[in-house]
């Protein structure tokens, strides 16, 4: 598949490595020479220097037997005119374009968007995106990472074992015999030296481990408590940081049937007034999140967590670490910088999110073949849960999950057969059109692709 990707920043050059690395015919362009030149000599990627909404840019970057153009550039309008431009002039079938602007989005959103009228197939939002991401690691507070899949009947969790986890030292195997009614597998496991890999049966559990579970949605609670968590419901939050990100969660908030109770803190007094404007029930204080007499006045020590989205990661990091010494106990910071991740434990921070995985994590869930439902990247790139629909000339069809010869870097988390979340169990036979849950180690992706017999076409 032939594809151009406009904008190679963090989010371009992430999706450019993944696309290039399966042997995708790719092309970065951005106005920046530094940073075309970095990607094309790091990637293995062809790169333009040039205004990614020039006619005559695209051209030199082969928009005419393009299959798809990504429109990631920091410019909302850029991205939309750059796929206008791809489809009126060179018909690239595929039109992907991030958007920031609330504005447009609300537009494109609304009943009067016509698709004829700005042709961009798929439009992501990387607000909303990180504002669900929130929102999901709201509902399950004690768990680092969360993801939805198999149409929100079944949760990836992070969890962070401390000491006085009660399954320490315990093989997996013996794990899964111990709660068997318990539906839900450890897929991944991060050790202390910061390696993540696919545990064996008889690997143990050790304090310190950061692991990544799959399980049924109704089973969260009881797998967060087997693991040494205690389960809490969020009544009160207390958000840092009123832009658009902010201003999402506190809406989604006030949707909500169990009226959480949100207040939010912003430091600009138009953004304050602005957010004031757009919530009802959602008290907005105007201030530094930083001042500790503001953060008292926010009642922090009686909220159930704080979210720090200002757009600074050192002011999330450092808001997140003051409520938490006020009295918080948990504390979710928004960081793009992925090299301030190590800081989370030493900093106490419970839960970071980085929009800019998030961003590509929900682009490449776009560009992936039909049978690919989901993709989730987890670490730097390091791993990826895969959920995809078993075609029948999949060698995993009519097999038995223990009869599949499944690469050491690769486990079942699910298998959903119709609306039923499944515990991948031995004697699991796995069927033609059923969705699976796979944990892959990114090396062991060609072996996956394999056994679900999608190749690198996407769409």
């Amino acid at each position: 598949m032939k594809v151009i990707i406009c904008g190679a920043g963090q989010v371009g050059w992430q999706i450019a490595r993944h696309l290039s690395g399966e042997k995708n015919d790719v092309t970065v362009v951005d106005m920046n020479a530094d940073l075309v030149r970095r990607a094309s000599e790091t990637l293995d990627v062809q790169g333009v220097a040039g205004f990614a909404s020039y006619p005559d840019v695209l051209e030199r970057a082969g928009a005419r037997d393009a299959d798809m153009i990504i429109a990631a550039t920091h410019s909302d309008e850029v991205n939309m005119v750059t796929c206008q431009v791809a489809h009126s002039i060179f018909a690239v079938p595929r039109k992907i374009a991030r958007l920031r602007s609330q504005s447009y989005l609300d537009a494109i959103y609304s009943d009067l968007y016509r698709r004829d009228h700005l042709p961009i197939d798929v439009v992501i939002s990387p607000e909303r995106e990180v504002a669900e991401a929130a929102l999901q690691r709201l509902a399950a507070p004690a768990a680092f990472d969360t993801e939805s899949f198999m149409n929100g009947r079944a949760q990836l969790l992070g969890i962070a074992l401390t000491e006085d986890c009660p399954v320490l030292m315990t093989p997996l195997r013996q794990l899964n015999e111990l709660f068997s009614s318990l539906r839900a597998i450890v897929v991944g496991v991060r050790r202390e030296t910061g390696k993540l890999f696919a545990p064996s049966p008889m690997d143990i559990l050790m304090a310190g481990d950061r692991i990544y579970v799959f399980t049924h949605i109704e089973d969260v609670n009881r797998t967060l408590e087997v693991f040494g968590k205690r389960t809490k419901k969020q009544e009160r939050v207390v958000i840092i940081g009123g832009g658009n990100v902010g201003l999402a969660v506190a809406r989604a908030l006030e949707a909500r049937t169990d009226r959480i109770r949100a207040k939010i803190i912003e430091k600009s007094r138009s953004r304050a007034e602005n957010a004031a404007d757009g919530l009802t029930r959602t008290i907005v204080l105007n201030g530094d999140g930083l001042d500790m007499d503001l953060l008292a006045e926010a009642a922090i020590d009686r909220a159930d967590a704080v979210l720090a989205v200002t757009d600074d990661d050192k002011t999330n990091l450092l808001a997140a670490v003051r409520a938490k010494q006020a009295g918080c106990p948990m504390a979710i910071a928004l960081v793009n910088d992925p090299t301030l991740a190590p800081l989370m434990g030493p900093l106490d921070i419970d839960a970071y999110i980085n929009p800019r995985a998030t961003t590509v994590s929900s682009i490449l869930r776009h560009i992936r073949h039909g049978k690919v439902r989901a993709v989730y990247s987890l670490g730097d790139a390091e791993a990826e849960l895969v959920e995809a629909q078993v075609l029948a000339t999949s060698p995993l069809a009519g097999k038995l999950v223990r009869d599949v010869d499944f690469p050491e870097g690769v486990l079942v988390g699910a298998v959903m057969k119709g609306d039923t979340v499944m515990k991948p169990t031995g004697d699991l036979r796995i069927e033609a059109g059923d969705v699976i849950a796979l944990f892959t180690m990114a090396g062991d992706r060609p072996e996956v692709e394999r056994l679900l017999q999608v190749s690198v076409e996407f769409f």
